[in-house]
């Protein structure tokens, strides 16, 4: 009898101790979705020193967002590396973005993947979309496109956007699977309506180029302007195109100087050139040859071979002293950017 009630004595203390356990998580929990990250913290801290590996992965976020404290990202290493062993998927996947980003660690693509495996092998949807973009790309593991379809694939069925993304790309290059423009456009829906910006500009393109839907330079369009409202530059470039050709909308010059110097800001030298087209010309904006000077001058240094003829011609239409005040703001945006190129 003594013996048992010994148990049961261990057994209450066990079960109280689990209680309190769980409790200091969910504080934790309801203190950060309040924005009360010092006690979060805290209440994380207590849990986490108990073993519970979901404290121990939020703690590993916090100190990689910085939040309630400074960012650590050698303390959130640690953190998400004691959840990871126990199992915590989360913690597996954010392991691995740090062993891929160098953050906190020096950067290991090798170890990157193996955390990314362990976290797709419990069916977390983000690991396997990073680890099918790791054998697609080859870091830190052979280039496999077959095992990249099958992570992306098992990634995209639990509505993981870029995996669906990434699953279109595969089916419109024909990497991994017979090539089908078809299903590469039906992917890329998938994702281009959870708001992924590279689906949407892909989706666009396939729209105006009429690859495996039918051709809709309006649909083009409507799937650019989301993309570039997000600041994915290409499309940025390619609706600034659409607005200057009037091709599935109004013919709109000042709409299309708008889109050119959005992307010509990212770097984009195709943008750069047309920009300085049409400062040269004077559609959409005042003629201005000094800044048709400065962009062809970024879109040479970017690359852009026939911007440089642009540049000499217009030389002959300015003044000495616009060339020297055009390159000094060349000089100026470059080492604003650290690089000519984006």
């Amino acid at each position: 009898m003594r013996v048992l009630a010994v148990i049961g004595a261990v057994a209450a203390f066990a079960l109280a101790a689990l209680r309190a356990f769980a409790g200091d998580y969910e504080d934790g929990v309801r203190f950060r979705e309040s924005k009360d990250f010092a006690r979060a913290l805290t209440s994380f801290g207590k849990a986490a020193a108990q073993g519970n590996a979901a404290a121990q992965a939020l703690l590993g976020l916090m100190y990689a967002e910085g939040e309630g404290v400074t960012r650590d990202y050698v303390r959130a290493l640690s953190w998400y590396e004691k959840a990871a062993v126990l199992g915590n998927a989360v913690a597996q996947y954010n392991l691995g973005l740090m062993y891929a980003g160098g953050q906190g660690v020096a950067r290991d693509f090798r170890l990157a993947a193996l955390w990314h495996e362990k976290a797709a092998l419990q069916g977390y949807a983000q690991g396997q979309s990073y680890l099918g973009y790791m054998y697609y790309n080859g870091q830190g593991v052979a280039q496999n496109y077959q095992q990249a379809l099958h992570w992306c694939a098992a990634a995209a069925a639990q509505g993981n956007a870029p995996a669906q993304y990434n699953l279109g790309l595969m089916y419109a290059k024909g990497q991994g699977v017979t090539q089908d423009q078809r299903l590469a456009a039906s992917w890329y829906m998938k994702a281009a309506v959870q708001g992924n910006a590279i689906a949407q500009y892909s989706l666009g393109l396939m729209y105006a180029n009429g690859d495996g839907i039918p051709h809709d330079h309006r649909l083009a369009v409507s799937w650019y302007e989301k993309a570039a409202a997000q600041g994915f530059v290409l499309a940025q470039n390619n609706l600034a195109l659409m607005y200057d050709n009037g091709d599935g909308v109004t013919r709109d010059a000042r709409l299309a100087v708008l889109w050119y110097e959005k992307a010509a800001a990212q770097g984009d030298e195709i943008a750069q050139y047309n920009l300085g087209l049409m400062y040269a010309k004077g559609q959409g904006v005042a003629k201005n040859y000094p800044e048709a000077h400065k962009w062809w001058s970024l879109a040479e240094a970017n690359g852009d071979r026939s911007a440089r003829k642009n540049r000499q011609t217009v030389e002959k239409l300015m003044t000495p002293e616009q060339i020297a005040e055009s390159q000094r703001k060349v000089s100026a945006w470059i080492s604003a950017r650290g690089q000519p190129a984006r």
